[in-house]
């Protein structure tokens, strides 16, 4: 078995997930290397090669310099050609998931997606897929290979192997129609500051208990103070009190931070599946009989008017100390 791990990158560093899911193709067997393409990346190439794979392929070019999925598409159908990869895995995200299907559609290949794990039966990998909103397992597989798989975010921890891979410079050789798509400007809709969710240690999320927009002041007051990211439920987003990149839940990302607290939040099982693999659930919330409190490790029952100010500034002091 051969295994590609495309690896995304933002500000010129290669992202959590990423990283994530190339220390967990290392521990299947057989080959695993890994592909980052864009411009100007090859310190991210090599620091790559701390979290597993023997070889870690640099496509740096300045035509692949903006985040467009067709021109990945062109290079990684290019090694998987030339290199011989029967497997092809991807950390979900928009841009992953653009190119991992118009690489299926390329390659005639078969794609699973929302992907929580992978194992081998012998020469076979199986997948393994949360269903009925994760209720349930599942496992799915390929008929026939390259194999292409889209994971969710937050499935693994990136994983430091303490060695190093070489970095190989790839050819980037683009299709006519490849190169018909132009960045203008890239979008500033939603930004928001401090840590993205998904690669953040701690996320405080807020829900309706808030009562309203003005209440994410308390939420990210207390993200600051912890060092944190702000997240939000559907309901919240829904209603236009955050903005939808910072959604947890089911129709949102999927989190797994060392620390998430949430406030105002009633756990619906939608929510749950957003975040149920983080380290210490810590949940704020005045009603006693909230869902929530069914699975957190710590539950305080109040008003969160109270509490969320006040365990922000003993967090500051704690901090400062």
């Amino acid at each position: 078995m051969k295994t590609l791990v495309f690896l995304e990158h933002h500000d010129g560093a290669v992202t959590k997930p990423s990283l994530a899911l190339l220390s967990r193709a290392a521990r299947l067997g057989g080959e695993t290397c890994g592909v980052i393409a864009g411009s100007g990346l090859k310190e991210a190439a090599a620091s790559a090669g701390a979290f597993g794979g023997s070889v870690i392929f640099a496509a740096d070019d300045e035509r692949l310099a903006a985040p467009l999925p067709q021109p990945r598409v062109d290079v990684l159908a290019g090694l998987v050609r030339d290199e011989g990869f029967d497997t092809v895995l991807f950390a979900q995200s928009v841009l992953a998931s653009d190119i991992a299907a118009g690489l299926a559609l390329r390659l005639g290949a078969g794609l699973n997606w929302d992907l929580a794990d992978i194992e081998e039966d012998g020469e076979t990998l199986i997948g393994k897929r949360p269903a009925l909103a994760d209720s349930v397992w599942v496992d799915v597989g390929w008929t026939a290979t390259p194999r292409l798989g889209l994971f969710r975010t937050g499935s693994f921890d990136p994983a430091e192997t303490g060695g190093s891979a070489e970095v190989r410079d790839v050819t980037v050789t683009l299709e006519p129609h490849s190169q018909l798509a132009e960045l203008v400007e890239p979008a500033t809709v939603d930004e928001q500051a401090g840590p993205s969710i998904e690669e953040a240690d701690v996320v405080v999320a807020g829900g309706r208990g808030l009562g309203g927009p003005e209440g994410f002041a308390l939420v990210e007051s207390l993200a600051e103070a912890l060092g944190g990211a702000v997240a939000a439920t559907r309901a919240v987003v829904d209603a236009g009190w955050y903005p939808y990149s910072a959604q947890v839940g089911q129709t949102g990302k999927t989190v797994s931070p060392k620390l998430y607290v949430a406030v105002g939040i009633s756990g619906a099982i939608q929510h749950k599946v957003g975040m149920q693999s983080s380290g210490t659930i810590v949940a704020i919330n005045k009603d006693p009989n909230a869902p929530i409190f069914d699975y957190a490790d710590l539950g305080v029952v109040g008003d969160l008017n109270e509490i969320v100010p006040r365990l922000a500034e003993l967090v500051r002091q704690r901090r400062d100390a």
